[in-house]
């Protein structure tokens, strides 16, 4: 299967697919890579309304940046668009009559790509999920995930009235979790699911579930991935591990075990899944079905109970997470 893209502004459908010589999946980088920094002399600093999202429910690092929007409490400073979860050949479309879905409430635009050639006419390079908009010099902020949740966690601090995802003196120890889950899980189910060879997709799987076996140990001990407290760590292993049963056990051949199978792991989802802001991100029918499985027949299990009872506030918690939970 191709990859559409714009080359010099126009849209094309005839790119190559994205292995590498070897099979291996080899995901492209993100372009746009400015900063909201509270700085006066920062060409973006944060001000309420200003900035815009755009998102895709099915994508996990769209996901990823909408969760931490409205744990940081910034749905109200921060406004956000859904694109389709439904791509065909014009890619990231905006349709309204979808549930779920919305116009372009910015630019007006039909499809993202249109977004991407208004902040630059010249473009070349992938069209992704999530887009942080200037609305002021209408143009395109960043649009690489984890960049703009450490945005969100960050620089609003004067809009936000929740729980502190990214503390100071904890930068480092956060950093290393997400580097060290990024290659691994989060996009070492992309790795297993898009490769090209047996000898790609067995390095791949490995590294997944080597991972999470790893994790699974770590969280036998601590509430959270950084130990006693919630972080952008754990939101951005959430939306991956959200979509694992549902979608890469079957759709990206990691199937050598369920999430729900792990003693510690799935207590440890179900227990984010039910804190107040998590549950309200996910929407499995636009991941699902309009996603992972687009056009083809939906497997209709597992069917899990994220609601399901956990015991995961034995453990001590020091950012007030507990007492936020319903």
């Amino acid at each position: 299967m191709g990859r559409n893209m714009l080359v010099d502004g126009e849209w094309r459908t005839d790119i190559e697919p994205y292995t590498d010589e070897t099979g291996a999946f080899d995901r492209a980088q993100t372009s746009f890579r400015d900063r909201i920094q509270n700085d006066e002399d920062s060409r973006f600093q944060p001000e309420p309304g200003r900035y815009h999202l755009y998102i895709a429910r099915n994508c996990p690092w769209a996901h990823g940046a909408a969760l931490t929007r409205r744990l940081a409490g910034l749905t109200e400073i921060v406004s956000m668009d859904v694109v389709d979860p439904w791509r065909e050949n014009d890619g990231w479309e905006f349709t309204p009559a979808k549930e779920g879905c919305t116009r372009d409430t910015v630019n007006g635009c039909d499809y993202l790509r249109n977004v991407y050639v208004l902040a630059d006419p010249e473009f070349t390079g992938r069209v992704t999920v999530p887009v942080l908009w200037d609305k002021r010099r209408e143009t395109i902020v960043n649009n690489e995930s984890i960049e703009i949740m450490r945005m969100f966690a960050t620089e609003f601090d004067e809009y936000g009235d929740t729980v502190d995802l990214y503390p100071d003196g904890y930068h480092a120890e956060i950093d290393s979790i997400i580097e060290s889950i990024y290659d691994s899980i989060n996009n070492g189910v992309y790795r297993a699911g898009f490769a090209d060879s047996q000898a790609a997709y067995d390095e791949a799987v490995t590294d997944v579930f080597d991972a999470l076996d790893r994790w699974d140990g770590v969280l036998a001990n601590q509430r959270y991935l950084a130990g006693d407290r919630l972080t952008l760590a754990d939101v951005r292993l959430f939306p991956t591990l959200i979509r694992f049963d549902e979608c890469y056990h079957t759709a990206f051949k990691c199937n050598k075990q369920y999430l729900h199978q792990y003693d510690h792991l799935w207590p440890y989802l179900r227990d984010l899944y039910q804190t107040p802001g998590f549950a309200e991100t996910v929407r499995m029918e636009h991941i699902k079905d309009d996603g992972y499985y687009q056009g083809e027949i939906t497997p209709i299990g597992p069917g899990l109970d994220f609601e399901q009872p956990h015991d995961r506030d034995r453990f001590p918690t020091v950012n007030g997470t507990t007492a936020q939970r319903s």
